[in-house]
């Protein structure tokens, strides 16, 4: 007659091995980062509009002294000092031309230089421009939204060596085959891309993007 096999009393089932995504390590890109001067949802068509505008207030925690800069709701920009922060917020307007961009951004901080956070998320930008190499400090930048659609426009942001974080997901530029391996291979230094955090996968997969393509550079989504 057979025998019927008991599990070991006491003892609990065994749990299936869950491996663990081979993600890098995070780095945390928002903790040195300042209140941003925030000018979202402006309905701004040029850079040079800000001067018409005021920044959108902020919850003031009252164990602090309101920053002199932003004194009131009803001042424009033309009428306050520059503000000290390293954060801009320009998200959610109808930007489609990086013209003005540099003299805007020198005309509303203290310490130009010093900008370690950017959105521009949501606006009409066809380009990424090479001002941006005058922030050594970027750490992060969010460009999603906009109009991209030439891969090769994120060479430009291969020198900024302390790049962390960046959005580019919602441009045309995102259907391009090989996307995610060709800026990875290109901005080396990233940890996040589009809110998803770089694994070795990602990182064995641009090496090898990086062999079979030798001094590529795509062109627009559009030539495929």
């Amino acid at each position: 007659m057979a025998t019927m096999k008991m599990a070991t009393p006491g003892l609990p089932p065994a749990k299936p091995t869950v491996k663990i995504k081979d993600i890098d390590p995070i780095v945390d890109t928002h903790k040195d980062i300042n209140h941003p001067l925030d000018f979202s949802f402006k309905v701004l068509s040029k850079f040079q509009d800000i001067v018409e505008e005021k920044p959108r207030s902020r919850h003031q925690d009252n164990s602090k002294k309101e920053d002199e800069s932003i004194t009131s709701s009803e001042t424009s920009i033309t009428e306050v000092t520059k503000v000290s922060t390293n954060a801009l917020k320009l998200n959610n307007n109808m930007l489609s031309s990086w013209d003005g961009f540099m003299d805007t951004v020198k005309m509303l901080l203290v310490n130009p230089s010093e900008l370690a956070w950017i959105d521009l998320s949501f606006n009409d930008l066809k380009s990424i421009t090479a001002d941006l190499l005058n922030f050594p400090n970027l750490t992060v930048l969010y460009l999603h939204g906009n109009s991209i659609f030439k891969l090769s426009e994120v060479d430009k942001l291969a020198k900024l060596s302390k790049l962390k974080s960046l959005a580019l997901h919602g441009n045309d530029i995102e259907t391009t085959p090989g996307y995610r391996s060709y800026v990875i291979s290109h901005i080396p230094q990233l940890k996040t891309l589009d809110f998803s955090g770089v694994t070795k996968t990602d990182r064995a997969n641009s090496e090898t993007f990086k062999r079979l393509y030798p001094n590529k550079k795509k062109g627009s989504s559009k030539d495929k």
